[in-house]
């Protein structure tokens, strides 16, 4: 089972870790189906609070925008993967993870509604 957190700004990633005040957690078994899948609201912006949450929701994935040194540093000392400065929805993230095409940095697009116009 690995457990993702993503920290959210409405639908896309949150382009600071520090300043966010949700998180996006979910937990996946080895075949991709979700175990379980929820928001969480911090009860205030701190990414001290954040890192906290990681460790005690034993997270073992952090996808997220932009993050201090001394954060990125503290998580992976602690053996947790880090995916910084991803730009974009968190939920196309997620899918990227899964089919093992997520890479640090990515810019993430937006799908595109289909028109009859184009």
């Amino acid at each position: 089972m690995t457990k993702i957190l993503i920290p959210v700004f409405g639908n896309d990633i949150s382009p600071r870790f520090d300043l966010t005040a949700e998180a996006y957690i979910a937990a996946i078994d080895a075949n991709g189906q979700y175990q379980d899948e929820r928001i969480v609201v911090l009860p205030q912006i701190s990414a001290e609070q954040l890192c906290h949450l990681i460790l005690t929701e034993n997270i073992d994935v952090v996808i997220c925008g932009g993050i201090e040194d001394e954060y990125y540093q503290y998580l992976v000392w602690k053996r947790i993967q880090v995916y910084d400065s991803v730009i974009g929805p968190w939920h196309i993230a997620v899918s990227r993870f899964l089919d093992n095409s997520l890479h640090t940095g990515d810019i993430l697009e937006r799908q595109k509604e289909s028109s009859p116009y184009e």
